[in-house]
């Protein structure tokens, strides 16, 4: 029997407004109308569930923010236990969003690095199923569904907008892309300048770990991006863009304004790409943005980011 995803068929939109601004086709893709509040329902919601049908006493899983929310979520809806590690860096109101998901939370560690140490040394220590943000085949799997439901729509753009971490949905749309046939569709990364592991491994060419995490998007707070996100970038087409924490933020208030939604700043990196009219997109007509999530945001945060970046 197939179970029945956790995960929705989101909206894809159409943005007049960011169409007008770029002089592009611009297309949004609603991630942050999933259940927990972002794409990783997805990924983490398939691995959550693959364990499940294992019988494991519970889940545990490191995370500054979104793949928290995903497991507690999961842990809800499967009726399992979870614990979540997160780093110091965690804003309260994350704390809070995962407390009330019925979550066991442990604060650990200067950053997700440290965290992720510990929710290890738990999960083989308890019996729990580990759960990581980013690298795991069947989390690209579950990003797969993502690239399916735009062929579904009717849309095939010459570039998709993500925004990177870990690169653990990165590598899912890749893969995604492969799996139908659409090889040409390009990827354009977002990263903050405090968290650009992708950007600094592929002018490098090679997996680097960043000596610290310094941006306000926080939940882009990898050091490294994961083998297999270095792997499609020898296969795919990748256009790695940098943006300040400060674009990144004023992109969240545009965003707020011109589309009545609050992001965080990890997406507002991808949409920062629109606003600050970089020059990569000049080269494409037809252009999806993964408005990725928005659950470390709320109004008194965006005010504090705003009086902060002057802005």
């Amino acid at each position: 029997m197939t179970l029945k995803p956790l995960h929705i068929h989101t909206p894809l939109l159409h943005s007049h407004i960011l169409t007008q601004l770029t002089g592009r086709n611009i297309f949004l893709k609603y991630e942050a109308f999933q259940p927990s509040g972002s794409f990783k329902d997805r990924g983490i919601g398939a691995l959550c569930q693959y364990y499940a049908a294992q019988k494991v006493n519970g889940f545990i899983s490191s995370s500054g923010g979104n793949a928290g929310m995903a497991v507690a979520y999961a842990s809800k809806i499967l009726h399992i236990p979870a614990k979540v590690i997160i780093p110091k860096t965690t804003a309260s109101i994350m704390v809070q969003k995962l407390q009330a998901e019925n979550a066991e939370v442990f604060i650990e560690g200067e950053n997700w690095n440290e965290a992720d140490t510990v929710a290890r040394e738990i999960a083989n220590s308890q019996g729990f199923a580990y759960i990581p943000p980013f690298d795991n085949p069947v989390i690209w799997e579950g990003y797969v569904s993502l690239i399916q439901e735009l062929k579904q729509d009717g849309i095939k753009p010459d570039a998709i907008i993500v925004s990177v971490g870990g690169g653990g949905l990165f590598s899912g749309l890749a893969q995604g892309l492969h799996h139908i046939g659409w090889q040409d569709v390009a990827l354009i990364t977002a990263e903050t300048a405090g968290a650009a592991s992708m950007a600094t491994a592929i002018k490098e060419n090679k997996r680097v770990i960043l000596e610290k995490i310094d941006t306000i998007a926080v939940t882009l707070g990898a050091k490294q991006i994961c083998q297999q996100a270095f792997e499609w970038t020898h296969r795919h087409p990748v256009f790695p863009q940098i943006l300040s924490d400060k674009e990144a933020v004023s992109a969240c208030l545009h965003f707020a304004d011109d589309h009545r939604l609050l992001v965080e700043p990890a997406c507002g990196a991808s949409l920062a790409i629109l606003y600050e009219k970089r020059l990569i997109l000049e080269q494409f007509k037809n252009i999806v943005v993964v408005v990725c999530g928005g659950n470390g945001v709320n109004l008194s945060l965006l005010q504090a980011w705003k009086k902060q970046f002057q802005l």
